[in-house]
């Protein structure tokens, strides 16, 4: 059984309910609407932000989920597929996940439009049902990913990152989704419980954080054909291996590094020289130490909750984080 199909496993049924209400929570009057949202319906991925939402309510609730858990799913849903939406837009990508964008088949204005059709279905959804501290929630997470995401092009001009702003960048970025996902699950089942919820919102930005970390280290190892991608330095993207490389190394190496990186990046052999370089002084090693340190403060959450599948499904999330080939 695949990993992923192992986690969904306690939540199968939830889930395949859920596909269910998404698509009527996206439906239309207009046509063309409803041709691309059938079409983002059909493109899912793992669907691992609704599966966070479902785990963590059941297990902080003993087994019970309400229509609040369905809906908080579903608005974190709906507003993610719109940020992804815009951000395809944002960096003109004709591509995710293997799909054509939807800016790729549709153009640019649709696309935007698009996006702000799905957002506004999530405030609504969650307006609608009174849901109030749902809305707060997701509403906290899309604030802080356009934060990060400012950061990041604020930061990446000058190339002079710090550990702690990398760190406040992929908070931003990336831990608050799957933070909010967490919180939402917890929250949807005890609204009351203000502790349980932030102690879950934690263990997702702790998840989050380990989950980029990983995608960092993807660039310095070898993909299909055993050569090292570089993407990231391609795009002048700084990532942790580098940022710690750059400061534990001479003034000398630090200017040939920022050099490589701002004005030779598309030289294949220089992104080689600097993937050694970065190897060579344990960037790597450092990196894979921080991610691990994020998985152990993620499962340590965990211990104050009772044995149950809910619980062996997020240590599995947990672990496939940093275990994943892709």
């Amino acid at each position: 059984m695949k990993i992923t199909a192992q986690i969904k496993a306690p939540i199968r049924e939830e889930m395949e309910l859920f596909e269910q209400k998404f698509q009527g929570a996206m439906s239309s009057k207009v046509a063309l609407l409803n041709r691309i949202t059938y079409y983002i319906v059909n493109r899912k991925g793992k669907q691992m932000r609704p599966m966070f939402v479902f785990l963590v309510a059941k297990m902080v609730s003993g087994g019970g989920m309400s229509e609040r858990t369905y809906r908080g799913a579903s608005v974190i849903e709906l507003i993610h597929t719109a940020t992804l939406v815009h951000d395809d837009v944002v960096d003109d990508s004709n591509k995710r996940r293997g799909f054509f964008s939807i800016n790729a088949l549709w153009k640019n204005k649709i696309a935007v439009l698009v996006g702000d059709y799905l957002l506004s279905k999530g405030l609504l959804l969650s307006i609608d049902n009174g849901d109030f501290d749902l809305l707060r929630i997701i509403s906290v997470a899309v604030r802080e990913m356009s934060e990060g995401e400012l950061l990041q092009i604020e930061k990446a001009r000058r190339l002079d990152i710090t550990e702690e702003v990398y760190y406040e960048i992929i908070r931003q970025k990336t831990a608050t989704l799957i933070a909010a996902c967490c919180a939402m699950g917890a929250c949807s089942v005890l609204p009351e419980e203000t502790e349980i919820i932030e102690k879950m919102r934690l263990f997702g930005e702790y998840i989050g954080m380990a989950f980029q970390i990983k995608d960092d280290l993807f660039d310095y190892t070898d993909d299909a054909i055993g050569k090292p991608t570089g993407i990231d330095i391609k795009e002048q993207k700084m990532t942790l291996p580098l940022i710690y490389t750059l400061n534990n190394c001479s003034e000398d190496e630090k200017k040939w590094l920022i050099n490589s990186v701002k004005k030779h990046n598309k030289d294949k052999k220089r992104v080689k020289e600097v993937i050694a370089f970065v190897k060579q002084r344990g960037g790597l090693e450092y990196a894979t130490y921080k991610m691990k340190d994020f998985q152990q403060r993620a499962l340590k959450l965990l211990d104050d909750f009772p044995v149950s599948d809910y619980k062996n499904a997020l240590v599995l999330m947990v672990n496939y984080v940093i275990d994943r080939e892709i």
